[in-house]
C-alpha cells in the first residue's frame, strides 16, 4: 500500500486531532492480512519501522503498534537471534513528527537507538510504540484515577484496564510476530507525562513482568497523589529504572538554571513528586546501579526535552554490565 506524502500528511494531522489512526507519509503493507506489518518509508524515520493495525478487545478500539526493528533483523544470519523489547506509550510521538499527536515534534527514538547501537553503547533491541487513543481520549486510557487537578477533562478514566491491555493483548501479539526475549530482564516499559504515570502503574499492578522502566516527567499528582500512596509498600520494582524531569516543566519564560528546586509554578509539582518517588525507591533498596534520576535544569514538558535525555536513559537501562 503506497501513500502519497501530501495527501497523507493532511489526513494525519486531522486524524491525530480526532484520535484516529495516524500512518506515516509513505508506507507499504507486507502481506494481505489486516494485522500484517506496514513497512514505513519516510525521510524522517531511520531504520526499519513497521506498523500493525491492532484491535483491542479490552478497550474496544483500534490503533497502530509501531515496531522499530534492529538493523539486519531479516538477514538469514540473524534468523535465530532474539531481542529485548522496550514498549513505549504515545507511539505516534516517538519516530516521526508528522504523526505526532502533539506535534510536529518527536522523541527521536529511531535516530537515538540507531546511534547507540552503532556506537556499541547498547545491544540491538526492538522498540514498540503503542499508539494512544488521540489527544482528546488519551486520558481515558492513561489515567487509573480521575485527574482531580484537571490536567484532563476525562471524567470516566479506564487506566486500570491498561495493564491487562499491555500484558494480555499487546505483548502476546508482539511475541507472536517477532523474535523477542520474553523474560522480565529483557522487557521494558516507559512513557512521558500521563504515559509515564500509566507505565509506572503497570509495574505496580503486574509485578515481575518488566525489568526496565523509562519514566519521563510523570504526572504523579493525580487523585491526591494516589500512585505514591499505592507504591509506598511496593518492593518488586524493575531491575533498572530511569526517572527524568525538568525544572521548567510548566514552560515559564524565565528559568534559573542553577536552581534545581524551582519556585512555585505549574511545573514544580513534577520535580517534587519525582523526588518523592526517588526516596521511595531508595527505601525499597534501589541503589545507583538500579536507579538513575535526572533533574534537568530548565527542561520543559516537551518531546524535545525527552529526546535530549533519551541517549542517557537508554544507555543506563540497556548498556551491558
Amino acid at each position: 500500500m503506497e501513500l502519497t506524502s501530501g495527501m497523507t500528511l493532511t489526513i494525519l494531522r486531522a486524524g491525530a486531532a480526532l484520535g484516529l489512526l495516524a500512518v506515516p507519509a509513505q508506507a507499504q503493507r507486507l502481506g494481505a492480512d489486516t494485522t500484517a506489518a506496514i513497512r514505513v518509508h519516510s525521510p524522517a524515520v531511520v531504520g526499519d519501522l513497521r506498523l500493525h493495525r491492532f484491535t483491542s478487545t479490552i478497550y474496544g478500539n483500534t490503533r497502530y503498534l509501531r515496531v522499530l526493528l534492529p538493523d539486519g533483523y531479516d538477514d538469514p544470519a540473524n534468523r535465530d537471534h532474539r531481542y529485548p523489547v522496550l514498549y513505549l506509550a504515545d507511539g505516534q510521538n516517538l519516530f516521526d513528527p508528522a504523526t505526532s499527536v502533539f506535534g510536529p515534534s518527536e522523541w527521536r527514538v529511531d535516530e537515538t537507538v540507531h546511534q547507540l547501537v552503532s556506537a556499541g553503547r547498547i545491544a540491538p533491541l526492538i522498540v514498540v510504540g503503542v499508539d494512544d487513543a488521540g489527544a482528546e481520549a488519551r486520558g481515558h486510557e492513561y489515567l487509573p484515577w480521575p485527574d482531580t487537578l484537571a490536567h484532563s477533562s476525562e471524567t470516566d478514566p479506564q487506566g486500570k484496564r491498561y495493564p491487562d491491555f499491555m500484558v494480555r493483548e499487546v505483548m502476546p501479539f508482539i511475541n507472536a510476530h517477532y523474535r523477542t526475549l520474553t523474560d522480565a530482564a529483557n522487557s521494558g516499559i516507559g512513557g512521558s507525562s500521563y504515559g509515564g504515570l500509566i507505565s509506572a502503574y503497570v509495574i505496580l499492578v503486574r509485578p515481575g513482568v518488566f525489568g526496565r522502566a523509562l519514566i519521563e516527567s510523570p504526572t504523579l499528582d493525580v487523585y491526591g497523589d494516589q500512585f505514591l500512596t499505592d507504591a509506598a509498600a511496593f518492593r518488586s520494582w524493575p531491575q533498572r529504572i530511569y526517572l527524568g524531569v525538568g525544572t521548567n516543566e510548566g514552560g515559564d519564560r524565565t528559568c534559573d538554571a542553577t536552581n534545581l528546586d524551582p519556585p512555585d509554578n505549574s511545573g514544580r509539582f513534577m520535580v517534587r513528586h519525582v523526588r518523592q518517588f526517588e526516596t521511595m525507591l531508595g527505601r525499597a533498596g534501589l541503589d545507583s546501579s538500579r536507579l538513575r534520576v535526572v533533574v534537568a535544569p530548565c527542561a520543559t514538558h516537551t518531546h524535545a526535552a525527552w529526546a535530549a535525555r533519551l541517549p542517557a536513559a537508554l544507555t543506563f537501562l540497556y548498556a551491558p554490565r
